[in-house]
C-alpha cells in the first residue's frame, strides 16, 4: 500500500508577493524597507541607513530594527503560504528580539521558518490551524550579527 505524499504548494510569484507587501504595509514604505530576496523558506530584507531612523548613538533605532525583523518574518510566511490565504489568516502572535551588537549603517534581516512548511501544512490539514516560529538574524554590512529575533505566527481559519 502506498502512502499519499502531501500535496506540494503551487508555484508562487515571489515578485508579485514582494511588490504586494510593499504596497499593502504602509510602515514598510515609511521605513524604506527593501525586499532583497523572497522564497518559500527564506526572506531577506534591508533597512537603509537614514538619519531619520537613527537612535541616540547614530545607528538604526531599535524599533526600526524590530520592524525590519518582523517584516521579514511576515514576508516568509506570505511567501510560504500565499496559496492558503483564501482560507487562513496569518497573525503574528508573539515576538522576542535580542540585540547582540551595536548596529551601524544599513542592516539586513534574514528570516527562515523554524520547521518545514510541509509540516505546518500538515498541521492545518489535521487541526485546522497552525502555530509556528520564524527565526531572524539581523546583520550589518560586515556580516556581524547585531540582533536575533523569533516571531511566533499563527495561521487561523478565516471567519
Amino acid at each position: 500500500m502506498t502512502t499519499a505524499e502531501p500535496a506540494s504548494p503551487p508555484a508562487m510569484d515571489f515578485d508579485a508577493i514582494r511588490d504586494g507587501l510593499s504596497q499593502a504595509v504602509p510602515l514598510v514604505r515609511t521605513l524604506g524597507l527593501e525586499y532583497l530576496e523572497l522564497s518559500a523558506d527564506r526572506a531577506l530584507l534591508r533597512l537603509p541607513d537614514r538619519t531619520d531612523l537613527h537612535n541616540h548613538v547614530g545607528g538604526p533605532h531599535a524599533g526600526a530594527m524590530f520592524t525590519l525583523g518582523e517584516s521579514a518574518t511576515g514576508a516568509v510566511v506570505i511567501g510560504s503560504f500565499a496559496d492558503l490565504l483564501d482560507r487562513f489568516t496569518p497573525l503574528a502572535a508573539e515576538a522576542k528580539i535580542r540585540y547582540r551588537a551595536l548596529a551601524m549603517g544599513p542592516v539586513t534581516a534574514e528570516a527562515r521558518l523554524s520547521r518545514p512548511g510541509a509540516d505546518i501544512r500538515a498541521d492545518l490539514d489535521t487541526a485546522g490551524k497552525a502555530r509556528f516560529d520564524v527565526d531572524v538574524v539581523i546583520r550589518d554590512e560586515a556580516g556581524t550579527t547585531t540582533g536575533e529575533m523569533t516571531v511566533s505566527w499563527a495561521l487561523r481559519p478565516n471567519s
